[in-house]
């Protein structure tokens, strides 16, 4: 007796007429029918060789499966299979700093490459469409993410340092240690802090990009709380204004406490970076309302938008230059 068909046939139409047979191809069990995934697993689960030659799965790579009903998926997803069908294999650099949600530029990061490292005392990953890496690994650097194994965050802000500029280092390595606020993120605890941070460039000395990773961490401050915070106060220190408090709880009347992303206590100047939700009409109000309780304290609050951080943040630096003059500052002093 032959084992199951690939093939469900059927021999009439709605109108229950017979037009001869129509092959259509077993449902996959699972998620075998929209995600990515191995030979070897599907094998497990018990889908036959010959339905996993059928041509409606697309074969990327040996030992990978990707059924065309899947369409767009993420990507981890699409990594998920990379790291299995190959021993010691771990999603990495670009594909990595996705993963994380990672803020900052990274040239490359969108290319359609799949980055997958492999310790250095194995064979570099040849695959169409993966970009291998191999490197020294420690235990705690390699870790599960979404289902998969990827390189920890910081070992993956070490391994993006070769392609990123010191400024957007400093920005990852400033969302690494900021202290999370926990009513909106769910967690306690920073991802990660100064001092791990210096421990990973201590484990790995020589590695292509560390200097430029060293600069940034000696740039870093805990208390940014977005991109353009960091940005913002680079650009304040690069063009010679002293460096600011980040995101201080600061007093300005009997029960009434602000907590402005920079601040210049000695010239009670504030600067809030407003990102595009502050065009909202509650968030409006909420933004007049604020920028009353720094005038009512004798604060002056310096707003700044994206159209101020165009080239090289210029406006931005004018904007508070000014207003720390006004108040009191002089450069040098």
């Amino acid at each position: 007796m032959s084992g199951p068909s690939l093939w469900i046939t059927s021999s009439k139409d709605s109108c229950g007429c017979h037009h001869g047979l129509m092959k259509v191809p077993r449902p996959m069990p699972g998620q075998f029918e929209s995600l990515p995934f191995t030979f070897r697993e599907a094998v497990a689960a018990g889908i036959t060789r010959r339905r996993l030659r059928h041509r409606g799965l697309q074969r990327p790579s040996r030992g990978v499966r990707v059924p065309d009903s899947c369409g767009r998926t993420d990507l981890a997803a699409c990594l998920r299979p990379y790291t299995l069908v190959t021993e010691f294999a771990a999603a990495s650099h670009a594909s990595a700093f996705l993963l994380w949600q990672f803020p900052g530029f990274l040239p490359g990061c969108n290319e359609p490459l799949l980055h997958v490292s492999r310790p250095d005392t194995v064979a570099i990953m040849r695959r169409p469409g993966v970009r291998g890496h191999r490197g020294q690994f420690f235990d705690d650097e390699i870790v599960s993410h979404q289902g998969l194994l990827v390189t920890s965050r910081t070992r993956t802000w070490l391994d993006c340092s070769r392609k990123m500029g010191i400024e957007e280092l400093t920005v990852v390595a400033d969302h690494l240690i900021r202290y999370p606020r926990p009513e909106f993120e769910g967690r306690f605890e920073p991802y990660a802090t100064l001092e791990d941070l210096a421990e990973m460039l201590d484990r790995h000395k020589g590695t292509p990009g560390i200097r430029k990773a060293r600069l940034a961490l000696d740039l870093a401050r805990v208390g940014s709380d977005s991109a353009q915070e960091t940005r913002l106060r680079l650009a304040l220190e690069h063009a010679g204004l002293p460096e600011p408090l980040l995101n201080v709880p600061t007093p300005l009347a009997p029960g009434v406490v602000r907590q402005p992303d920079l601040s210049y206590p000695e010239q009670k100047v504030a600067v809030e970076y407003d990102g595009e939700g502050h065009s909202a009409a509650g968030q409006i109000e909420r933004d007049i309302a604020r920028e009353e309780d720094f005038g009512r304290g004798g604060w002056i609050l310096v707003r700044i938008s994206k159209r101020h951080m165009e080239q090289d943040a210029k406006l931005a630096v004018a904007k508070v230059r000014r207003t720390m003059l006004a108040r009191g500052w002089l450069p040098g002093g």
